[in-house]
């Protein structure tokens, strides 16, 4: 057999040929939308190859973007890896040192970005000496050169040849650098590469995960800097799939008028998306027109939204399980037969209470407090530990690898595996509420909750107590215009948990959410780390 390496370029070539008229449609900032197709991507792709080569970008050199889910951003994460340049996707919602902090670690020379954030690059110059060149994603009508004297994308390309002679690569040379914000300290840098990318676009495609097809046409919604935006860009290219990319407008109208044109039929995202998406569907009265079926990670799916969209819509919800330091896929949440000879209602019990089933190239197994491996029986709960083709073995400029000796990596998740193969997380190991001596998960409360009439976002976290280490705090923020009261949300609870889970405190307030829209249990840990020391309860 041929040896021939997997590459990012494979891909383009691939969508160019096979599907070159397939439909890419974007939103652009402060301007009309953008239409074209697998052709005009390949060319604009080989356009921007060249003017990196232009600028000195050579294999293994790194390249930072401030961009939004668009073409000319997914341009960019073609042509960097083409020609073997590694591009550091940066985080917009982290703080400014953040960002520049990574921006920097990454060794960058040329910082990308869009029109809506120059006035951040304004702020982050000071902090980005090595830095030698700054690109708006803009025409030349829109541009603002600031202090920065910011080029301008079109005018860079309509220099360069649309054919590029992409070089054959070493499969294993590495192609994107994302950066983790759920750690503490600073954030930590994981390298993907070729052919990582392209495996993984091979395993998401499939039916037991997010069942693509030429057919489709994808909305992504998860931004291109949270692990690749998934790897859809990728997935897309090799199954032929149109495109509907939402740029900066993410708002319920905005990506419910997107369906509407492009005849979207997968989209995905982190559930705050489409608890918005939902509310707006039930005040316009609107449908959801060709959408059929909406992948949603980043932290549990409620079951009750998942009811809803099946129930009024006709859509399928999939939970994904995943992370930035696997690629990020681990598992999905679909049926298999073992469970479906059970009937409808099984099926459904263990879909919305896992976060998802074994996919090939993620091997997992939950280990105990003495580092022995634990039953694949569904209620032997340890860590959960993953490796495989996609899996970080070592954080990039680590001295030390992440993964051990065998490559399990380490995932900070508390989960039981059942028999079947499915996961299900029960917390992250530093969210796992101790009290008395007991365990209470936090995610469970949170599921529940959110499933209650008038509920936006629910969140649960452990506050010290004097006598029982622990003890479950509830922060509830409410939709726009509904009453909901403490009393109501503890009738709500008590017949679905143990007398002992319940929260000592039922809190209302504004829910805040991490950089890639999880709830940040960090910020609410500091903002009530003393409500239990005063009297009464919510």
């Amino acid at each position: 057999m041929q040896d021939r390496p997997l590459l990012i370029s494979g891909l383009l070539r691939h969508a160019a040929a096979a599907h070159p008229a397939r439909p890419i449609l974007s939103r652009v900032v402060d301007a009309p939308l953008w239409r074209y197709d697998y052709v005009g991507l390949a060319a604009r792709s080989a356009q921007a190859a060249h003017m990196l080569r232009r600028f000195g970008v050579g294999p293994g050199d790194r390249i930072s973007s401030l961009g939004w889910n668009g073409h000319r951003h997914m341009e960019l994460m073609f042509a960097a890896p083409g020609i073997g340049a590694v591009l550091h996707t940066a985080n917009p919602r982290l703080t400014d040192e953040q960002i520049a902090y990574t921006i920097d670690h990454a060794g960058s020379t040329m910082l990308f970005y869009e029109r809506s954030f120059a006035d951040l690059v304004e702020r982050l110059v000071p902090l980005l000496p090595g830095i030698r060149h700054f690109v708006m994603f803009s025409d030349a009508a829109r541009t603002i050169a600031g202090t920065v004297g910011a080029l301008c994308w079109e005018d860079l390309l309509a220099r360069e040849e649309d054919r590029f002679d992409w070089p054959l690569l070493e499969e294993g040379r590495a192609a994107f650098l994302c950066y983790t914000s759920g750690t503490t300290g600073h954030p930590k840098g994981v390298l993907y590469s070729h052919r990582s990318t392209v495996l993984h676009a091979m395993a998401a495609s499939l039916g037991s995960a997010f069942g693509l097809g030429a057919f489709d046409c994808i909305m992504p919604c998860s931004s291109f800097y949270h692990a690749t935006g998934w790897g859809l860009p990728f997935a897309g290219a090799l199954n032929g799939c149109a495109f509907a990319l939402p740029g900066d407008r993410m708002d319920a109208a905005s990506l419910h008028e997107l369906v509407e044109m492009a005849g979207v039929t997968f989209t995905c995202g982190v559930p705050t998306i489409w608890t918005m998406y939902l509310d707006h569907l039930q005040r316009s009265g609107a449908g959801t027109g060709t959408l059929d079926r909406i992948v949603i990670g980043g932290s549990a799916v409620p079951r009750a939204m998942a009811e809803r969209f099946a129930r009024d819509h006709g859509v399928r919800v999939l939970q994904l399980w995943g992370m930035t330091e696997l690629n990020p896929v681990g598992v999905v949440a679909t049926p298999t037969p073992a469970i479906a000879e059970r009937g409808a209602g099984h099926v459904d019990e263990v879909i919305w209470t896992r976060q998802g089933r074994m996919q090939f190239g993620v091997e997992l197994r939950i280990v105990g407090e003495d580092g022995e491996e634990l039953p694949h029986d569904g209620e032997s709960s340890g860590r959960l530990e993953v490796r495989g083709p996609w899996t970080i073995r070592r954080y990039f400029r680590a001295d030390e690898d992440a993964a051990d000796a065998d490559g399990w990596f380490d995932t900070g998740d508390i989960a039981t595996i059942d028999a079947n193969g499915f996961l299900r997380l029960t917390d992250r190991a530093k969210d796992v509420i101790k009290s008395g001596g007991e365990w209470i998960s936090s995610i469970d409360i949170e599921n529940i909750v959110v499933g209650m009439a008038g509920v936006r976002v629910a969140a649960v976290v452990g506050v010290h107590h004097p006598k029982w280490e622990e003890r479950p705090v509830l922060v509830v923020e409410p939709h726009d215009g509904a009453v909901v009261t403490a009393e109501a949300v503890r009738d709500f609870l008590a017949p679905h948990i143990a007398r002992w889970w319940m929260p000592d405190r039922v809190l209302f307030d504004a829910v805040p959410l991490t950089a890639t829209g999880k709830i940040d249990k960090k910020a609410l840990r500091a903002r009530y780390a003393d409500c239990l020391d005063v009297e009464g309860v919510g």
